[in-house]
């Protein structure tokens, strides 16, 4: 009786446990298969989602979904980012080479386009911002020397115009991309090494005959000053000849660079 009694309770244990495989293992099966459809989209993120080769949407707002497990997903980032070009030599629109990098604020506006209109959405960037620095910096000269009226905008005075014209350039070859670009600037700007030292000399040059140029512009002015005051004041007569000395010992003294030491005439004005 014992020994019926066990194998009955047997059987009735192997039975349950049966029942409980053959539901554990489907739910299973059904749960690995289902698993891979999960996912969650972050803050300004979206999941491209594709089946088979096929464009079936892209997921934007910020929470947790499950689709079709077969499809493929390409997770894209949709923050705005920066990227600081490498300096590269270039020549200026007078040939002069220079070095020159950008700063560019980008984010991606078009996921259809960023994924798959082009290879490599992030190098695109790259090697597009770097053809348009080059394509730009040839446009400009580094600077206007000579004040001609055909070089109003140069890279170093017209940095609005010049970062307007850069950011519009860059605009126009990364919307195939569908990039978005938010702000480029010039981030470094100089004369390549080879020519650094004869620019800086030319640089100073300019601005020492500037100076100079204005040192008699207001020594002129003030010598026309002091003989119209004279004359009106008629506190002295001059001739032509004295009045000659009388300015070149003006212009002298107003002009010099070093300290004048005067010399008091003791005699007459013709002596």
């Amino acid at each position: 009786m014992l020994f019926v009694t066990t194998v009955l309770l047997a059987a009735l244990i192997v039975s349950i446990v049966y029942k409980i495989l053959a539901l554990l293992i489907p739910s299973a099966l059904l749960f690995i298969l289902t698993l891979p459809g999960y996912f969650f989209i972050n803050p300004n993120g979206s999941m491209v989602l594709t089946l088979f080769g096929a464009y079936k949407g892209t997921v934007k707002a910020n929470g947790f979904y499950w689709a079709n497990p077969f499809y493929t997903k390409q997770r894209i980032s949709l923050r705005a980012r920066n990227f600081d070009s490498e300096r590269v030599k270039v020549n200026d629109k007078l040939g002069n080479p220079i070095m020159i990098s950008v700063i560019l604020v980008w984010k991606v506006e078009n996921t259809f386009k960023a994924a798959f209109e082009v290879d490599n959405y992030e190098n695109f960037v790259r090697v597009q911002t770097d053809a348009a620095v080059r394509k730009m910096a040839g446009l400009y000269p580094y600077d206007d020397w000579e004040d001609s009226e055909d070089y109003k905008i140069t890279l170093r005075s017209g940095m609005n115009e010049v970062n307007d014209a850069l950011e519009q350039e860059l605009g126009e070859r990364l919307e195939i991309a569908g990039i978005q670009v938010m702000e480029a600037r010039i981030g470094y700007l100089a004369y390549a090494e080879e020519i650094a030292g004869a620019m800086l000399k030319r640089q100073q040059a300019t601005a020492i005959i500037a100076a100079r140029e204005k040192i008699v512009e207001g020594a002129v002015g003030m010598v026309d000053n002091a003989l119209k005051q004279l004359k009106e004041g008629d506190i002295v007569e001059f001739d032509d000849d004295k009045k000659a000395t009388m300015v070149s010992n003006l212009m002298v003294v107003l002009c010099s660079d070093k300290e004048v030491t005067p010399v008091v005439n003791a005699g007459s004005l013709y002596q």
